[in-house]
């Protein structure tokens, strides 16, 4: 087991001692787990349904039918491409796959440094500046595949001065 699935276990465990081990703790046992991990990790699962006495497959069953839930770690930077009426008229698939490519990830997935992960939003209700993608909470109008480029380079500047000052 690697140090991160021991960690999610571990964090787990402390969370499962404030419960009690009935069933109808199942939801607000994943949303404790989740905000301290960031994600629900196999392990975690595994853990939830031992200590309540399920099936993992409930576990995880309960976890992919919410969207609140995510089996994939989150990156360090959240990117949210909406697909709202006016931003799916004005580009926004377009919007998706330009950071598709870019990232080398689909949606709902975070890329192997986990630097970045990628999803989409119902709306953001900023429909005058479609298309909209929400970059770490703030949203970015008129976002069209040359303007993802600006954005992964401001990022890569910013981990360049990061990087730099790191080794001054």
């Amino acid at each position: 087991m690697t140090d991160e699935q021991v960690k999610a276990r571990q964090e787990t465990r402390q969370i499962l001692k404030k419960f009690g081990r009935k069933r109808g703790n199942l939801i607000p046992i994943l949303q404790k787990v989740q905000g301290r991990l960031g994600y629900l990790s196999r392990e975690a699962m595994l853990e939830i349904a031992e200590f309540l006495g399920i099936p993992d497959i409930d576990v995880y069953s309960v976890v992919t039918f919410y969207n609140q839930f995510r089996l994939t770690p989150p990156g360090r930077h959240s990117i949210r491409v909406c697909l709202g009426t006016a931003c799916h008229m004005k580009g926004g698939y377009i919007t998706l796959d330009a950071w598709k490519r870019r990232l080398a990830i689909g949606r709902g997935e975070t890329t192997p440094d986990r630097e970045f992960d990628l999803d989409t939003v119902a709306c953001v209700g900023c429909c005058t500046m479609a298309p909209v993608t929400v970059v770490d909470d703030r949203p970015q109008g008129k976002v069209e595949p040359t303007k993802v480029d600006g954005i992964l380079l401001a990022f890569e500047r910013e981990r360049e001065k990061r990087r730099v000052s790191e080794n001054s």
